[in-house]
């Protein structure tokens, strides 16, 4: 919705029966291109991963690994910063370096009372009643339908979709660290209220694109 023209390249990361850190890091690895094990490599090595998923602890690792590699082969990492009100240190992918963490706002512009929060947050987009398309369907495909949810997996989202805006204009392609840049230097300050830090401001669109677009003339 964010970036219409945008070719998407769903990974499934997790299944019914749930998965592990190590199933997200191949994701990673293979959707920015990388190569995993048994698995045919990805024609279509994408530009931007959104990561609408977490947990507690520390970030692991491999994942770590897996995010330095995407980010070195020029893909950027945005994910969500989780829903318990808490600090963003405690929760990861999140709390991996090189990421854009994204807390979620509500309508009024002020932090969402699930968002988690601190000075590991980059940046915020909207995370409230947010539109998001779904099946009708059980077990077996039905009739597509709409419903409305809450959460920093939907704000980010709002930032990968940026993203894209970003790099389909820009006349060369966007380092992470660029990408990154432009999207807090371009943000706009929160309307509302935001307690215990909410990054940068709100992702701004309109500002970011243009900023991709000056990129190219300096």
């Amino acid at each position: 919705g964010t970036a219409y023209d945008a070719k998407v390249v769903p990974v499934r990361v997790l299944g019914h029966c749930g998965g592990t850190l190590s199933d997200i890091a191949d994701a990673i690895v293979w959707a920015s291109g990388g190569s995993v094990s048994g698995v045919p490599a990805n024609p279509h090595p994408a530009e931007v991963i959104n990561l609408s998923l977490g947990g507690r602890g520390s970030c692991a690792a491999t994942l770590q690994r897996a995010i330095d590699n995407a980010v070195a082969r020029g893909t950027t990492v945005v994910v969500s910063a989780g829903n318990k009100s808490a600090d963003v240190a405690g929760y990861l992918p999140a709390n991996c370096a090189g990421v854009i963490a994204v807390a979620a706002t509500t309508r009024t512009g002020a932090k969402a009372g699930f968002s988690n929060f601190g000075t590991g947050i980059d940046i915020s987009a909207p995370g409230q009643t947010i539109l998001s398309t779904l099946n009708a369907g059980v077990t077996l495909p039905r009739e597509a339908t709409y419903a409305a949810y809450n959460g920093t997996s939907m704000a980010a989202p709002h930032v990968a979709g940026v993203v894209a805006l970003m790099q389909a204009v820009a006349p060369q392609p966007l380092s992470p660290a660029q990408v990154e840049s432009i999207i807090k230097s371009t943000a706009r300050a929160l309307p509302g209220a935001c307690s215990g830090g909410c990054g940068a401001g709100i992702v701004n669109a309109d500002a970011a694109v243009d900023e991709a677009i000056a990129s190219g003339k300096r």
